[in-house]
C-alpha cells in the first residue's frame, strides 16, 4: 500500500482498493444468490449434503496458504490488542448466542445453531472488511489466525457448556471434527506455502474467489436442506442473526475501547468479534444435529457479509477523530 509523492494514491493502491471493493460488494451478492437458488431448487442440491465438510476444508486450506510469518510476529511484538480481540471473540459471541436464543425463545434445533455460530472463531472475510473500514489489517489477520488455531479446543468446550442440555454429542467428537476440517487444512496450507512460495503467490489473487464459491455452495446446500424450516421460522432466524451480529460489532468495539487501544484496532476488534466462521458452525450443525440446526449458520454467512460491507462503508467515511 504505497502512495505517490504528490499524496494521491498510486496505481497499485487504487487497484488494491478496487479489488477489495469488488470483493466486499460481489461476495454478499453471490452468497445471497446461492441461498435463493437453494431455496427455490432444493432438489438440485439434495445429493450434495456430504460436500459441506470438504468445501470448508478448501476454505481453510486457502486461509493457510495466505498466512505468513509476519502475521504471527505481531502476536509477539504487540500482543495486547490481539489478546483483547481473541478473548472478546470467545467471550462475547458465545454468550450473545445463548442470550439471543433465550430472549427469542428459539426452538432447541435453532438455538443450538445460533449458539454454535457464537462459539466459532472469526470469519476470514473480516480481513477484507477491516481493510475497507480503515482498521488494522495486520491485527485482523493475527486475530483470525489465532482464534482459528485455538478453535478446536475452545469451540467444543463452549458449545457443550452453553448448549449441552440441547446437545447429544461429546465435546471430544466435536473437537476431532474441527481438527479435521479446520486445523489440518490450515496447517497443510502453511506447509505448501513454505515449500512452494512462488506458486502460492501466483494463485493468491484467486483464493478469495475460490473461498466465496465454496461458501456459496455450502449456503445453497444448507438452505436446500432447510427449506421447510425457512418457511416456518425464517424471519425468526434472521432476527436472531441480525441481533447476534450487530451486538457483536457493538460489544467488540466497546471491549477494545475499554482498553484504550488505537481507533484502527477498535474497528478491527469490532469486525473480528461480529463476523464469525459461520461455515464451521454450519458444518458442525449438519454433522451432529439436524438441517434446521444448520440454518442459523447459513443465514449468518449471508448476513455478516452484507452487514460487514455496510459497516465498512460507514466507518470509511467516518473520521478516526470522531470514533
Amino acid at each position: 500500500m504505497h502512495s505517490t509523492q504528490s499524496g494521491t494514491p498510486g496505481p497499485a493502491k487504487k487497484s488494491e482498493e478496487r479489488n477489495a471493493l469488488y470483493a466486499v460488494t460481489i461476495f454478499p451478492l453471490l452468497i445471497l444468490a446461492a441461498g435463493v437458488l437453494g431455496f427455490l431448487l432444493p432438489g438440485a442440491f439434495a445429493g450434495f449434503a456430504g460436500w459441506v465438510n470438504p468445501l470448508l476444508g478448501i476454505i481453510m486450506f486457502g486461509m493457510g496458504l495466505t498466512l505468513t510469518a509476519p502475521d504471527f510476529a505481531l502476536v509477539v511484538k504487540n500482543p495486547v490488542p490481539v489478546v483483547i480481540g481473541v478473548v472478546a471473540q470467545f467471550v462475547i459471541m458465545p454468550l450473545l448466542g445463548f442470550l439471543v436464543s433465550w430472549a427469542l425463545q428459539l426452538p432447541p434445533e435453532l438455538a443450538v445453531g445460533v449458539i454454535l455460530v457464537g462459539c466459532c472463531p472469526g470469519g476470514t472475510a473480516s480481513n477484507v472488511v477491516s481493510y475497507l473500514a480503515k482498521g488494522d489489517v495486520a491485527l485482523s489477520v493475527a486475530m483470525t489466525s489465532i482464534s482459528t488455531l485455538i478453535a478446536p479446543f475452545l469451540t467444543p468446550l463452549l458449545a457443550v457448556w452453553l448448549a449441552g442440555e440441547r446437545m447429544d454429542v461429546s465435546g471430544t467428537d466435536m473437537m476431532l471434527s474441527i481438527l479435521e476440517v479446520v486445523l489440518i487444512p490450515v496447517v497443510l496450507g502453511l506447509v505448501v506455502r513454505g515449500l512452494l512460495p512462488r506458486v502460492v503467490v501466483a494463485v493468491t489473487p484467486a483464493l478469495p474467489w475460490i473461498s466465496v464459491a465454496a461458501i456459496s455452495v455450502i449456503v445453497a446446500i444448507v438452505v436446500a436442506g432447510s427449506a421447510a424450516a425457512i418457511v416456518s421460522a425464517g424471519l425468526l432466524v434472521l432476527l436472531a442473526v441480525v441481533l447476534h451480529n450487530g451486538l457483536g460489532y457493538l460489544l467488540g468495539y466497546g471491549a477494545a475501547t475499554l482498553f484504550r487501544v488505537p481507533v484502527s484496532a477498535r474497528r478491527t476488534t469490532a469486525i473480528e468479534v461480529g463476523m464469525q466462521n459461520s461455515g464451521l458452525a454450519t458444518s458442525l450443525a449438519r454433522t451432529y444435529f439436524t438441517p434446521e440446526a444448520a440454518l442459523p449458520g447459513a443465514v449468518f454467512s449471508v448476513w455478516h457479509n452484507v452487514s460487514g460491507a455496510l459497516l465498512a462503508a460507514f466507518l470509511r467515511r467516518r473520521s478516526a477523530a470522531r470514533d
